[in-house]
């Protein structure tokens, strides 16, 4: 089981990003899984936490990432799940760990390494 979820989110050409208040970079939503919590338990409970006015349709799984990241070296455990129907605003729930949501073009933007790694194989140039 993947460590953590995120949601990939898209309309009309642009993506769904948050952004981490801690180094200002600019990520997917999801977060960590808890306890005994699915994946999707953890997306859903992380949108809800995020993002608390946003409204995703049916989640479904695109993949589960279990690889080093070949520019941090870091390992990734994620299950990234793709919702085609998102609505409602994009009211910060979690101040303390997000500062900014957007619907934004997936370039020109500093992301964490795993959603550059999201990005490239969902949105390749």
């Amino acid at each position: 089981m993947a460590k953590s979820s995120k949601l990939v989110a898209s309309k009309r050409g642009r993506v769904l990003l948050v952004r981490r208040r801690r180094d200002r970079l600019w990520m997917f939503p999801g977060g960590r899984k808890r306890g005994s919590e699915t994946e999707k338990q953890c997306l859903r409970r992380e949108i809800k936490e995020e993002l608390p006015k946003l409204k995703v349709s049916q989640l479904k799984l695109w993949k589960e990432v279990k690889a080093k990241n070949r520019r941090s070296g870091r390992r990734m455990s994620d299950a990234i799940f793709i919702a085609h129907n998102a609505s409602g605003s994009l009211a910060i729930g979690d101040k303390h760990e997000i500062d900014r949501a957007i619907w934004r073009k997936p370039r020109g933007v500093r992301l964490t390494p795993t959603s550059r790694y999201i990005r490239d194989k969902l949105f390749p140039k």
